[in-house]
């Protein structure tokens, strides 16, 4: 189940769930603190940045993330192009803060991504670097790369191009901000294209089979009365617009290495066909029409998360693909290059505070575009990157896991014995003709999901659970049917 950890108060944090986040990163080997040589470091790159010579503060950039986020890795300012657009995307220049081969690389290969908990962040960079000096803070100068992506009236990509510049994002605005001021009509000219230019780019995914799977997200709040609180959220339209930008600009970069056949792309095999075969008996047992000349794609844009068995089917999707990775090249095109669910090459680009590869793909990019030489930096590190981040990712989605799982059971904790209403979303395999007796069950309130035990359990069944376990030391929660 996908998880938005959202950052809250130290203060607000019960003692139970802190001890165990931090028994996780003991566990983990996680370290939040940064060596005194990494801070060091991190502060006379900030003190000796090179400002780039082009300027483009006059870019009427925005940036669109949950409220409250300092990390700011990309800002985008839309206009029209003739009949069709010109996308402008600055995404934050981390490059130039670090230096090759120095503490503050070193340490950025160790962590390879930014940790989320809800009560705080593990970030990939000191943050007088990733809060400040290179985030695209709202009216503060700041070096960037800046794509240039010109798309047609029916939102297929032309030229692009990408170089540094210094830019000044205008404003810092929330999803929710964002989405109220395309609605209500006071959005700007740049935020009302946003939309046009989403949309198009969402029907462009339609058409080369890509897919997304629009399954609500479990966040972690505090409550009215001060408690901490487990709930689902629907994701807005502008935010799927605005990671429609950010696949673009992914596309793009992994086209101009695939030309130069010298980069990293983000990759994923295409479903096998058992899959497939598996997911339309799902559907069956959930009692969903799936007409056999239906295809994947269409058939998840069908569903409606709303709906429990709709839901519980979006969950079995997310198993068809399996074994996303990452491979680097240079001087000749890897065998395996396609991004499956995406329906195209592509590569992580617009997120380099937060996660190490984008910094290795904009560095290329940029020298590409330049005509020049990829950095000698760049080359020597480069057959490492997929290894680092593979390592890395696993640790990320075990510590992203665990977390909810511990909040869950902390949630939970005063409740057990008392009896819920879910929908099961997963059952072990069994033999012909005998019941099923172990599964996962999803309750809408509070948004919990956990193991459930008991005779004659059914995909997709609305069912009444009696909690049997929650236990915040080992981050386990336990139904029983009644």
């Amino acid at each position: 189940m996908p998880a938005r950890q959202v950052r809250l108060p130290a203060s607000r944090v019960p003692a139970a769930l802190a001890e165990g986040v931090a028994a996780l990163e003991r566990e983990l080997g996680v370290r939040a603190e940064f060596d005194a040589d990494v801070l060091a470091e991190a502060e006379r790159a900030v003190a000796e940045v090179d400002v780039p010579a082009l300027d483009l503060t006059g870019l009427e950039l925005v940036t669109i993330d949950p409220p409250g986020s300092r990390d700011l890795d990309q800002a985008l300012f839309v206009e029209r192009r003739g009949s069709g657009y010109r996308v402008h995307y600055a995404i934050a220049d981390v490059a130039s803060f670090v230096r090759p081969g120095g503490a503050l690389d070193a340490e950025t290969h160790r962590r390879g991504q930014t940790l989320y908990a809800p009560h705080r962040r593990i970030p990939l960079h000191p943050t007088v670097i990733s809060e400040d000096a290179a985030s695209l803070l709202a009216g503060q100068p700041r070096p960037a790369v800046v794509w240039q992506v010109d798309l047609d009236a029916d939102g297929a990509f032309g030229t692009s191009s990408c170089r540094r510049a210094l830019v000044r994002s205008r404003e810092q605005l929330s999803y929710a901000e964002a989405q109220r001021r395309i609605d209500d009509g006071s959005a700007t000219d740049s935020l009302r294209l946003l939309r046009e230019v989403g949309l198009l780019r969402e029907e462009q995914e339609r058409s080369r089979g890509g897919v997304s799977l629009p399954i609500p997200e479990q966040e972690v709040r505090v409550g009215p009365s001060g408690a901490w609180e487990l709930g689902y959220r629907s994701p807005l339209p502008v935010e799927g617009w605005n990671a429609q930008v950010s696949l673009l600009t992914g596309m793009v970069a992994a086209e101009m290495m695939l030309y130069a056949e010298v980069g990293v792309l983000r990759t994923l095999p295409p479903a096998e066909k058992a899959g497939l075969t598996r997911l339309r008996r799902t559907s069956q047992a959930l009692g969903i029409r799936w007409p056999g000349e239906l295809d994947y794609p269409e058939f998840v844009r069908s569903l409606d998360p709303a709906e429990p068995a709709h839901a519980a089917m979006l969950r079995a999707c997310t198993t068809l693909f399996r074994g996303a990775g990452y491979v680097a090249f240079s001087g000749s095109v890897p065998t395996t290059v396609a991004h499956a669910a995406i329906a195209a090459e592509y590569a992580h680009t617009t997120a380099p505070l937060r996660r190490l590869v984008d910094r290795y793909v904009l560095a290329t990019c940029l020298a590409l575009c330049a005509d020049e030489p990829v950095p000698s930096w760049v080359l020597r590190a480069l057959d490492g990157v997929p290894e680092v981040m593979a390592e890395t990712g696993r640790r990320a989605s075990a510590y992203e896991r665990r977390i909810i799982d511990l909040t869950e059971a902390l949630v939970l904790a005063p409740r057990v014995g008392e009896t819920f209403t879910g929908v099961v979303v997963d059952v072990d395999e069994h033999e012909p003709g005998v019941p099923v007796r172990r599964g996962r069950l999803v309750v809408a309130g509070p948004a919990v999901e956990g193991a459930v035990t008991g005779d004659g359990l059914r995909l997709g069944a609305e069912t009444t659970v009696r909690l049997a376990e929650a236990d915040v030391e080992h981050a386990r929660v336990r139904f029983e049917t009644v």
